[in-house]
């Protein structure tokens, strides 16, 4: 009977770590499956002339990193590959959880204007014939005419130029993300992304079964011959950028790296997903991928961080040549997305607190990035200028899960790295933090202070085995 045996010789560095990364990118690239049962210590060891000794500690790696699983006189198998890694959003109740200061959702700051605009949104429609009309017919999958033009107009006032031939209204960002998958790949087909990439973007390559594979990045964004060596092992079907702010770093994807991706989206024949959700104003943004390659770049945008979450009302802007497929997918989901609350945002953002409401909203970011940067200030801090979220890379000795533990027991919720974590990347001893979800600057205020407290303390103790 044969067993698996890794070519360990092309990595670098010690054996057993090599063992562990050849585990992982079996697994990335399903040569070994969830379940399967990994080769006997003593058999691999010999199989590749190494100690027994080397063998353990790589299968140890390989578990600490949640690829597999070892069980007591059974042997160690393959983990429930991504499934592992599965992002669960809690739900949020309306009443506030007033035990804890959440920080782990990437949500817009709370302000009345968000739902006095939706209540003045929905009086509006009862004011209106046409939207009620609307609302009681069915509309063509792709949004009615009308309605595009509404988002198209709001869009421009945002910096986006687009056209409204070119859109399909999305039930939000995720649905675009998905609706874009499963209507361009085949199951098996590959799925490039950063190595710390937005955890939706995972599940929705998993529903459909897509193999997704991560791209080395920086806070220049990612690593364009990274990408090239990619594609010249096996050129993924499409790739998965948030050129503005990787979620959960804050990367910006620089001009030339831009320049350098479509190059090779052209020349390998590959799809661009442009993951635009996370707003950031006009001029703080750099050339869109989908002003660079408008014949392969898909698009998308939602109101879900500038208005309102529970809203689910998005855009995907897709090369012409793909509207009927991503159509005809979007019909067989759902038919198409609800008129009535299309209706709702397209009221809400003609009106003037819309636009309120996003100008304090990228002030009030500002100010809560310039907050945390000061009191974190002497830790390594990353972050997108007027963006939600800091990513706080942990001192030695620190566990990102059990430091997430820790400040859960002190009243703070965040998320550690293994949620952004594609494919066999090994997560980092970091943090993201969502400034954002915060109520007001005076809870971040507190937040920040025990989190502060906590990293002074130094790690806590391993326990005694």
């Amino acid at each position: 009977m044969t067993i698996w045996v890794p070519e360990i010789d092309a990595y670098t560095g010690s054996r057993y770590r090599a063992i562990a990364a050849a585990i992982g990118d079996a697994i990335n690239a399903g040569s070994l499956q969830p379940g399967e049962k990994l080769p006997p210590q003593r058999r691999l060891a010999d199989a590749l002339g190494v100690t027994i000794g080397t063998v353990t500690r790589g299968y140890a790696e390989a578990e600490r990193n949640g690829w597999v699983t070892a069980r007591v006189g059974s042997g160690t198998y393959v983990s429930g590959c991504q499934d592992a890694k599965a992002f669960q959003m809690p739900h949020v109740e309306t009443s506030g959880d007033t035990q804890h200061i959440d920080l782990s959702l990437s949500l817009p700051p709370p302000h009345p204007l968000r739902q006095q605009g939706l209540a003045a949104a929905l009086a509006s429609i009862g004011q209106s014939p046409e939207a009620l009309s609307r609302g009681v017919n069915y509309q063509p999958a792709q949004g009615s005419a009308v309605q595009r033009q509404v988002f198209t107009a709001w869009l421009e006032t945002l910096g986006f130029a687009l056209e409204a031939d070119e859109l399909l209204i999305t039930q939000g960002g995720q649905h675009g993300l998905q609706l874009s998958l499963q209507a361009l790949l085949r199951p098996g087909e590959l799925v490039a992304a950063d190595t710390l990439t937005y955890p939706g973007l995972m599940s929705a390559a998993r529903q459909s079964h897509l193999k997704l594979v991560g791209i080395p990045f920086d806070d220049q964004g990612m690593n364009a011959e990274a990408l090239r060596a990619q594609c010249e092992r096996q050129s993924p079907r499409m790739v998965y950028l948030t050129p503005e702010q990787n979620n959960p770093t804050g990367a910006v994807l620089s001009a030339e790296r831009r320049d350098a991706i479509v190059a090779l989206a052209r020349k390998y024949d590959f799809w661009l997903l442009e993951d635009g959700v996370q707003y950031l104003p006009v001029e703080q943004r750099l050339t869109p991928l989908y002003c660079l390659a408008p014949e392969r770049t898909l698009f998308v945008f939602s109101t879900a961080k500038v208005l309102a979450g529970g809203l689910r009302i998005g855009v995907l802007r897709a090369p012409p040549v793909l509207l009927e497929r991503l159509t005809q997918t979007l019909r067989a989901q759902s038919w198409m997305v609800p008129p009535l609350l299309v209706d709702v945002a397209c009221h809400w953002v003609n009106m003037a607190s819309a636009r309120e409401v996003m100008d304090w909203q990228s002030q009030e970011l500002q100010s809560r990035q310039i907050m945390a940067a000061e009191m974190l200030a002497g830790f390594t801090l990353q972050a997108r200028e007027g963006g939600s979220n800091l990513w706080l890379m942990l001192p030695e000795g620190f566990r990102a899960v059990a430091f997430s533990e820790q400040l859960k027991a002190r009243g703070v919720l965040v998320t550690s790295a293994e949620p952004f974590c594609v494919g066999s990347a090994p997560a980092p001893q970091a943090i993201r933090l969502c400034l954002g979800a915060a109520q007001d600057q005076d809870t971040l205020g507190r937040a920040l202070q025990i989190l502060l407290e906590c990293l002074r303390a130094g790690p806590l103790a391993s326990p005694t085995l």
